[in-house]
């Protein structure tokens, strides 16, 4: 019997390993799996390379894992905020790497890899400092640069409701980077308000398949241990 469901938070983070690429959803403080970062802090996994729309911000979520001196490597699209001081403080201090990623081009590079596209050619980062050094080409009389996919062992993401097979449904906003992340990851983990019984959810609005799931936990609104 297919069960992806996981009893907790802790449990679903335990085996991530020192060094692993994680790709990490939200858009600002919207989606954020708040309870499976706390739950990656409290395992202790450093030299981690996070992939995300953002730095963090104040000192939770992906902020905290900064402040824990966990992360080598942060790839984003925006990078610094008026709370994203712990980044700047590591940043200056040469004690974090960056790689700054316009965000169409980011969720494209995340989406070939879950499509199995081997790379592809964009205008946007031509002529900048975001594309020197890169492969270019004049593609219909437009220069173009090459970006590659990119590639996680894990994914975390945050869903509003979820079964036991991994199908997965999002609030609005809250939806942002989790359906792409989810296909391009060798494990994705999803933390959900709701667990709902096989065939609650209507199959023409699941917005990520089990498929692309490996484990879900279920964390109800107001709960922050993980």
């Amino acid at each position: 019997m297919i069960n992806k469901l996981v009893a907790s938070a802790r449990d679903a983070v335990a085996d991530v390993r020192d060094g692993a690429t994680m790709m990490i959803g939200g858009f600002g403080t919207a989606g954020v799996p708040t309870d499976l970062i706390a739950a990656l802090l409290e395992q202790g996994a450093s030299r981690l390379t996070i992939i995300s729309n953002n730095a963090g911000n104040g000192e939770t979520g992906i902020a905290a894992l900064l402040k824990a001196r966990r992360v080598k490597k942060i790839i984003c699209s925006f990078p610094r905020q008026t709370d994203s001081y712990v980044f700047d403080t590591l940043y200056h201090d040469g004690e974090i790497e960056l790689e700054v990623v316009p965000q169409g081009n980011l969720v494209e590079r995340i989406r070939a890899a879950g499509a199995g596209i081997d790379g592809f050619f964009t205008r946007t980062g031509y002529g900048t400092l975001l594309g020197a050094g890169k492969e270019s080409r004049v593609i219909n009389g437009r220069n173009c640069v090459l970006e590659y996919p990119i590639h996680a062992d894990v994914a975390l993401i945050k869903a509003s409701r979820g079964d036991r097979f991994g199908n997965l449904v999002y609030r609005k906003t809250a939806r942002n980077f989790g359906p792409v992340m989810a296909t391009a990851a060798r494990c994705t983990i999803a933390q959900v308000d709701e667990v709902v019984d096989l065939g609650a959810l209507d199959p023409e609005v699941i917005v990520t398949p089990g498929i692309f799931v490996h484990r879900v936990v279920s964390v109800p609104h107001g709960t922050t241990a993980p």
